[in-house]
């Protein structure tokens, strides 16, 4: 009883359920445990039974309690041990949700049609041997006059989480260090964990690492750093060619950074707005570029591109065989018609197009209330607020699901939540007052704290 009443911080339907959800996800209520009576609860509350009975069916509707009559109620943990745990941070919340600002993904309906690419791409010559070369001849013609910078070698693979893995599992041994932005992407943290990999994290601004702070970061002997060089995950902050250049000349004369690789995650490709600008440029022979096509042409393809120094990439590839082989060439195929044809292309243009349109809008929005927020490249808003948890409750009860900012972070920094703007298709006014009003909210524990 004491647990449930020490999280309640506004005793209302929604508060009660709002507490109850965070001690099952933060497991203070473990699955099978069982609750305390509605009359217990609204006694010592202060409450009528009906307020905790409401509270209690809005549980058991979305799935976090069953009643078993007069065996009371029990708590039904979400089975996520599958998600790596900051995933876990990251994926939702309690609450009749209408508008889902959290996932970080694309909107579907401005995606390209996979249908009919693959209608139109027809029958393809079948793959006869398990030593063809992983790529299709004309997706590497398309990608290599289109890369950043002239590339040794290329190859492709399952999505962009597949192709940073492969590359620092290659480059990275138990305890090396690894420079990462702050904040960052929840699952490179996961991924750096898994590897035994320690953390070198350094502070971002609009144009991305700074070179002193990079810099500082290379005094510790890194194996690799890991940079998203436009429309960073999650502040939306997009690499200049200055900035690359400067940062290229820090790790070229580094005393201490002769032999770390640069892994370069271009998780939004042909929808973020900057141009795709590469370390690759100035280190050739020292920086693994990812390109994935999630963002720009589906999810479900499971493609991304990874072009480094032959000398790299031919280990990649081969250690590669000896589990997937290779990717679809089929869906190779799918997506080279989506890169190369007008449908395809008109699709990414118009995609491009709206979300740079949404960033505006909700920034213009949220400026109408007196919040001032940078607008990000791609499909993400990076939102400061008073109190992560206070301002993610003030929404939720609106119906509004945004990111936690805390995932994030690989250090501990300032509140924020993620929004992901590309997702706002209408209601941008009304969306944009709950958030104006969601960044200044502070419960009487958060300020007193």
């Amino acid at each position: 009883m004491d647990l449930v009443l020490g999280a309640v911080e506004e005793p209302s339907p929604h508060g009660i359920a709002a507490a109850i959800s965070r001690l099952v996800r933060d497991g203070t209520l473990v699955d099978g445990t069982r609750l305390p009576t509605v009359r217990a609860v609204a006694g010592a509350l202060g409450v009528s039974p009906a307020t905790v009975s409401t509270a209690w069916q809005a549980l058991a509707g979305v799935g976090l309690l069953t009643t078993r009559g007069r065996a009371g109620s029990h708590v039904h943990a979400p089975d996520r041990t599958w998600l790596p745990p900051r995933y876990r941070g990251l994926a939702g919340d309690l609450g009749n949700i209408r508008v889902d600002l959290s996932t970080g993904t694309p909107d579907p309906t401005l995606l390209p049609d996979l249908a009919a690419a693959l209608a139109r791409t027809g029958a393809a010559t079948p793959t006869t041997s398990y030593v063809e070369a992983p790529v299709v001849p004309a997706l590497e013609e398309h990608l290599r006059r289109t890369w950043p910078y002239p590339v040794e070698s290329l190859t492709v693979v399952d999505g962009a989480m597949d192709a940073v893995s492969r590359s620092l599992e290659l480059v990275v041994r138990f305890g090396d260090r690894v420079v990462i932005e702050n904040p960052g992407f929840p699952p490179l943290l996961d991924l750096l964990d898994h590897l035994g990999a320690v953390r070198v994290p350094v502070d971002v601004d609009a144009d991305g690492p700074t070179p002193a702070a990079l810099t500082a970061a290379l005094g510790t002997s890194p194996a690799a750093v890991v940079l998203q060089p436009r429309a960073h995950n999650p502040t939306g902050a997009s690499m200049s060619e200055d900035r690359a250049r400067d940062l290229a000349h820090v790790l070229r004369t580094h005393p201490d950074a002769g032999r770390t690789v640069v892994v370069e995650d271009d998780h939004s490709g042909e929808v973020a707005t900057a141009p795709d600008v590469s370390l690759g440029t100035h280190l050739p022979d020292r920086v693994l570029h990812v390109r994935s096509f999630s963002k720009s042409h589906g999810p479900d393809l499971r493609i991304a591109a990874l072009g480094g120094p032959a000398d790299l990439m031919d280990r990649i590839v081969a250690r590669r065989m000896l589990g997937p082989g290779w990717t679809s060439r089929t869906l190779q195929r799918v997506l080279l018609e989506l890169l190369t044809g007008h449908h395809g292309m008109t699709a990414v243009t118009e995609a491009r197009r709206v979300y740079h349109s949404r960033q505006a809008r909700l920034v213009r929005a949220l400026a109408t209330h007196g919040v001032t927020a940078r607008p990000g490249d791609g499909i993400n808003l990076w939102l400061p607020v008073a109190s992560e948890r206070d301002a993610t409750l003030h929404l939720a009860a609106a119906g509004i699901r945004v990111a936690p900012g805390s995932p994030f972070w690989s250090e501990p920094g300032p509140d924020h939540v993620r929004v992901t703007a590309g997702m706002l298709r209408d209601g941008v006014e009304e969306v944009g007052a709950v958030l104006a009003a969601a960044t200044r909210a502070q419960s009487s524990s958060t300020r007193s704290a």
